[in-house]
């Protein structure tokens, strides 16, 4: 495969990242109330120096670029507070107050967002604000800028399905994907050259309170217009791509373009390393085309959720075509040499950019990848099974490691047949071979040491920043074991806004299904509140070891125990509190209910991912 880098003597994407700055938060540091820090973008202060041997010079420059922090002024009236989380938070001047943009992953970094930018623009209200999708880093500070008891009449916008799809992802799959983002983005690693230097699409997390506000105007349809604080918008709504709820908008008046997440200076992910839905890379060339047309004319300015803006109504749509052929062209290739007997991990061998996609530095894979993401349109279409028998039935790890280290020898042979294959330029066979010493023996201190050696080497010559960070994550939890904490999802705010359907599923999908094979029990639910909710039964049924659960309006049969309760009773059911103490109405028997929860595992947090 060929690839060729954009050159390094053009500057204009420094010269947009500088364009319009006002100030920077000094130090650049953000605590929680315990003294805590949660952000530090000064630790960046490294990447203004030249690229060590530790670091891809491309992912260098990015990062670089995404560790400017500050308040700049998009246009006239718009401005952003960009550097002090993963995303930005964007301000709408109004005539009350501002519009806020994205309140960023946490109350913290919110407020001292929101805190900068009145520091230079005066101590203006907040009078709106605005949720692009429906991910926790653009909604997770709302709090920061409408603390509790100021939201009062204040419209907070978002795409239709934005509640259900930004409580949901951190419900189901959410202990494993919390763990899997530790390793992509790099959680307990240094920041430094040969550490964390990004996570390309910014620099990290931060890691405070996460907050929600729900919506009170949903975005429902394409060119629905919206007058907030005398500032009027019209949405697009882009359903299915980077996110299930998102939605791109216009300010006519101010000639300004919110491009959300859709389209940002790297190439973004199908399918994220840490795990989710895999998106739609057909409909999100569609949307970024029909952007391209719908809005023509009306702006002079693009501005995303991450990085910089792009200045100039011929410079935006070039941008975005070349982003909307980027996302194309990879579902198009993808599916034309499937259909061709290729494989996955074939596929993503052999498909490559074409030459002005390459040349171009937004379409460079600092966050999402070529590879990763063309194995993850192959997955959409075809699944895991990649049709070869052989493949069908493999031993799990540790088993199929044990054959392969026997196969080779023995521990020591195959120690010392990795190290050629690294000292002739294959790291990638070598981390291949470890893993199995590791996986058939995981007390096996001198492969792990090697193995960490050998992914040190795959992460610093990795131009993508997840990859880099997915790979010194695990060299340094070989050598000191598991570490590292992510930011907290589960507080209370964020399960009030869980529906009951949901609530009930999380408790599902953690049944030990083998221990409750021989069990058969049934309890009802009866809400006593919510908007919809109120009067609901909830039938929940546990037999052959699954937890099922349906609306019932007059059940055929009785429950073996009937509940009646608020939401807030049930979360405290589900927090470990008794039904006494929460005053929860009791019909029939109640220890049905202590047998339902003797089935319920908790999962640990912080399972192995590099070792069995």
């Amino acid at each position: 495969m060929s690839d060729t880098l954009p050159s390094f003597g053009d500057t204009a994407d420094f010269e947009n990242a500088d364009r319009g700055f006002l100030g920077s938060l000094v130090p650049g540091v953000v605590q929680a109330e315990d003294g805590r820090v949660i952000w530090d973008n000064d630790a960046y202060a490294f990447l203004k120096g030249d690229c060590p041997d530790t670091a891809h010079p491309s992912l260098w420059r990015q990062g670089q670029l995404s560790a400017r922090q500050g308040l700049y002024e998009v246009t006239a009236g718009i401005y952003q507070v960009r550097g002090l989380d993963i995303s930005n938070m964007t301000l709408v001047e109004g005539e009350r107050g501002v519009i806020v943009i994205d309140p960023l992953i946490s109350v913290e970094t919110a407020a001292a967002a929101l805190a900068l930018y009145r520091e230079h623009r005066g101590d203006r209200p907040v009078t709106g604000v605005i949720y692009t999708h429906s991910h926790g880093d653009h909604f997770g500070g709302v709090r920061g800028v409408l603390p509790h008891g100021t939201e009062a009449g204040v419209p907070v916008l978002a795409p239709a399905g934005f509640l259900e799809h930004a409580v949901s992802e951190n419900v189901y799959a959410g202990t494993a994907m919390t763990r899997r983002a530790s390793f992509m983005y790099g959680v307990g690693l240094p920041k430094a050259p040969d550490g964390q230097i990004g996570v390309g699409l910014g620099q990290a997390t931060s890691t405070g309170t996460i907050s929600l506000i729900p919506p009170t105007v949903d975005i429902t349809e394409t060119g629905q217009q919206e007058t907030v604080d005398g500032v009027r918008i019209v949405f697009q709504l882009t359903p299915g791509t980077e996110a299930p709820a998102e939605m791109n908008f216009l300010f006519p008046d101010q000639r300004a373009l919110c491009l959300a997440e859709n389209a940002t200076h790297n190439m973004h992910n199908v399918l994220t390393l840490r795990g989710a839905v895999v998106r739609d890379s057909r409909i999100w060339a569609h949307y970024l085309d029909e952007a391209i047309e719908y809005f023509h004319g009306q702006y002079d300015v693009g501005f995303a959720s991450h990085h910089w803006p792009t200045w100039g109504h011929d410079n935006v749509v070039r941008f975005l075509a070349e982003q909307r052929d980027l996302y194309a062209y990879l579902h198009d290739q993808t599916l034309r040499l499937l259909n061709e007997g290729w494989t996955g991990t074939e596929i993503a061998e052999r498909i490559e950019l074409p030459p002005a996609l390459q040349k171009a530095w937004h379409a460079r894979g600092y966050y999402g990848s070529l590879n990763h993401n063309s194995k993850a349109v192959y997955q959409r279409y075809l699944g895991w099974y990649d049709g070869n028998p052989a493949h069908l039935w493999e031993h799990p790890p540790v088993e199929l490691a044990q054959r392969y280290v026997a196969v080779a020898g023995g521990p020591a042979e195959a120690i010392s047949k990795a190290r050629r294959y690294l000292a002739i330029g294959d790291p990638r066979f070598a981390a291949t071979l470890l893993n199995h010493v590791v996986f058939a023996d995981p007390g096996n201190e001198e492969a792990k040491q090697a193995l960490a050696t050998v992914y040190e080497e795959l992460g610093y010559g990795a131009e993508n920043a997840t990859w880099r960070n997915f790979y010194l994550r695990g060299a340094q939890e070989l050598r000191q074991g598991v570490t590292g904490d992510m930011v907290d999802m589960g507080n209370p705010e964020m399960a009030m806004a869980l529906t009951v359907p949901m609530l009930i599923d999380s408790i599902a999908i953690a049944i030990d299904g083998p221990r409750a094979w021989d069990e058969d029990l049934t309890i009802d639910l009866v809400l006593l509140d919510g908007p919809t909710d109120a009067g609901e039964r909830h039938r929940l049924t546990l037999h052959n070891g699954a937890l099922t659960h349906r609306v019932v309006a007059e059940p055929r049969t009785p429950a073996g125990l009937t509940l009646s309760l608020g939401k807030a009773q049930l979360l405290g059911l589900l927090a470990g509190k008794s039904l006494q103490e929460l005053g929860i109405g009791v019909e029939g028997d109640p220890a049905l209910l202590a047998r339902l929860f003797s089935y319920v595992t908790k999962p640990d947090a912080q399972f192995p991912i590099v070792t069995p």
